[in-house]
């Protein structure tokens, strides 16, 4: 069996898939249909079929009406892979750090209008929850890192949007712990928690303005973080 000819027929199914030729719930031929329409045997069919599978674009049911379908896939299932990608992409590519907070706050404050007339009381109660939790004393890096994050998929989920929602997972998810690597040795707490807590303030009082501003606030202190610890470490080097 060849690897590269499942990678080539699951690549070719995949494409009919999103292009629309194979529509949600579409039945997918028969392995004995498909390695007859790529020439090849079952075991290629049978394994680019496995490739579809842990992709979650097809499903398999047994019996009588069995076989492999298109599968709906949702934003929360493709969620997980979409961070992972732009997590991959940030580390390979070595992204630098401006260019990082530039894009996420950027699309995080695309959010903030939008979530000041959609937020819920859920959508609240989830940012004061996070404050709370980053008040907490002796609250670890690793589990103020991950607060962090949550307290700002809060408000990217507020504003109702499912696709921005999508799009702002790798930002959010990926970009996020990116800067807090670099900044949690140099920044204050506090300082984090009191924008913090404007943002949410201004969310509950619907001002979109005070949200925006308390944004890029937030950006332009991350941004100065991140600008004094790469120095310290570069004057650091230089001395050693």
């Amino acid at each position: 069996m060849s690897n590269d000819l499942s990678a080539e027929i699951a690549k070719q199914l995949r494409n009919a898939i999103v292009s629309g030729e194979l529509i949600f719930d579409a039945r997918l031929p028969s392995e004995a249909e498909l390695a007859e329409q790529f020439g090849c045997s079952r075991s290629s069919v049978r394994e680019a079929l496995k490739r579809l599978a842990a992709q979650s674009l097809i499903r398999t049911q047994r019996g009588a009406f069995g076989g492999a379908f298109v599968r709906r896939l949702s934003y929360e299932e493709a969620y997980g892979e979409h961070v992972t990608t732009s997590t991959l992409l940030l580390s390979m590519n070595e992204v630098s750090f401006d260019v990082a907070c530039e894009a996420r706050f950027t699309l995080e404050r695309a959010c903030g209008a939008l979530a000041c007339f959609r937020r819920t009381p859920d959508h609240l109660a989830t940012m004061r929850a996070e404050i709370t939790r980053q008040g907490t004393p002796g609250l670890t890096d690793e589990a103020w890192c991950a607060s962090d994050v949550a307290f700002h998929r809060a408000l990217v989920d507020a504003a109702g949007n499912p696709v921005m929602s999508y799009q702002l997972a790798g930002a959010v998810e990926a970009m996020q712990p990116l800067m807090n690597m670099i900044t949690f040795t140099a920044r204050s707490r506090e300082r984090i928690l009191a924008l913090h807590g404007a943002i949410a303030e201004a969310l509950e009082a619907r001002d979109a303005t005070r949200v925006n501003q308390s944004l890029e606030d937030l950006a332009a202190y991350t941004t100065t973080l991140g600008h004094d610890v790469m120095a310290a470490r570069d004057a650091k080097d230089q001395h050693d």
